[in-house]
């Protein structure tokens, strides 16, 4: 039995029992019910246990509308339920009302590329923000999901898509699922506890790669998707989301579509823009090395290294608005950092990558060392080696 269908098992046999005991609760409440009402009207009771009744009766019903509450948002077992692609699930091809899009600088997931949408409820509108994550109307989900090309060199050969993972925007706040795929890529499962399974590919120079890619279990994803102890997104700033694409500006096009309210003023020329690592060549000069290296450690360090992330006690924020250079790990010696300092003494030592605990931590694979500590299972070498060049143009 293929690893996939292990899981889809897995998963099948939880619902299983989350059904059984569903149904066993229900029996209990109705049954409480009945018990309470023959209660209440009889007629035998003396009048001091009439209140005891009556409260009882108030209790099963308050018991009831919190458990049916809870029941009616189940999440769904599988992907295709919830309508956001057309056609052939696996082509990703979004439904009314999903929205593609891209980011400037990309968080490194183990070579896995992503396809990222956007769902917004008939008449929804997301509500830009010139620093800060955009905000979202209740029913909006972000979706993202991991795949990898046969052959990086041809995507006519096809691809495996690994996960997607899902972000819910409720009336409490936000809400994670996970969904894995099957082999035959018919669709995707519901799964809260994570996997490994096993991933093989060509490169962009044609070479076979192969890992055990780590799907993480929802407890994780709060790990990285944290401000102030809140569970929010990652990415959907306007840093990240004012990029030019074929077909224009995304920010301009979703705010001509009507999904997106930004200031009457806004100009995508003096706003916030990430610059895409990706695209800069390592032999280019300082000043560009500088703005590539900034954008990396802003998609894929930031979101924990800031004054309101998980990782605010390390007083090391990597945010490309930072300007602090001891803010920023220059010269800085690290809180507490054990083993993970590599017997280095500061952050970052300039012109010193070898002696930086920045470029230690990203080149590790040990996971008591490796920054980030989820989300990867191997050190991102084209990252590694712009963060080195970066170090020594210091």
């Amino acid at each position: 039995m293929f690893e996939g269908e292990k899981q889809i098992d897995k998963v099948a046999a939880t619902h299983l029992l989350n059904s059984s005991i569903i149904h066993l609760l229900n029996y209990s409440i109705i049954h409480l019910l009945n018990y309470s009402l023959t209660q209440l009207f009889n007629y035998s009771l003396t009048p001091p246990m009439r209140p005891i009744a009556i409260a009882s009766l108030l209790a099963v019903i308050l018991l009831s509308l919190s458990f049916t509450k809870k029941t009616e948002k189940a999440p769904k077992q599988n992907l295709s339920e919830y309508g956001f692609f057309t056609g052939s699930i696996a082509d990703l091809k979004p439904a009314e009302r999903v929205f593609f899009y891209e980011v400037n600088a990309p968080l490194f997931s183990d070579y896995a590329e992503k396809s990222r949408f956007i769902y917004l409820p008939p008449g929804a509108q997301m509500i830009g923000h010139p620093t800060e994550v955009f905000d979202f109307p209740t029913g909006t989900v972000i979706i993202k999901s991991f795949y990898y090309s046969n052959d990086v060199r041809h995507p006519e050969q096809g691809r495996r898509i690994i996960e997607t993972r899902l972000l819910l925007r409720e009336e409490k706040g936000w809400k994670a699922l996970e969904y894995i795929w099957n082999e035959a890529q018919t669709d995707a499962v519901l799964e809260v506890a994570g996997a490994t399974l096993p991933v093989a590919w060509k490169d962009e120079k044609g070479k076979q790669r192969q890992l055990d890619y780590v799907i993480p279990n929802l407890n994780q994803c709060k790990g990285c998707h944290s401000y102030d102890g809140r569970f929010v997104p990652i990415g959907t700033t306007t840093r990240q989301l004012n990029r030019d694409t074929e077909a224009g500006n995304q920010l301009i096009q979703w705010k001509n579509l009507g999904v997106l309210i930004l200031p009457d003023d806004f100009d995508v020329k003096t706003a916030a823009h990430l610059t895409d690592y990706r695209q800069t060549a390592l032999t280019a000069p300082a000043a560009e090395i500088n703005r590539a290296a900034r954008a990396y450690l802003d998609g894929n360090c930031a979101h924990c290294h800031n004054a309101h992330g998980p990782a605010s006690t390390s007083g090391m924020f990597l945010g490309v608005e930072n300007n602090d250079p001891e803010r920023l790990g220059i010269g800085k010696p690290p809180v507490a950092a054990g083993r993970g300092s590599g017997n280095r003494r500061y952050g970052i030592v300039p012109g010193k990558p070898g002696e930086s605990i920045l470029l230690y931590r990203m080149e590790s694979n040990d996971p008591g060392i490796r920054m980030p500590e989820l989300g990867r299972q191997s050190a991102h070498q084209e990252g590694v080696e712009l963060i080195k060049i970066w170090i020594k143009s210091l």
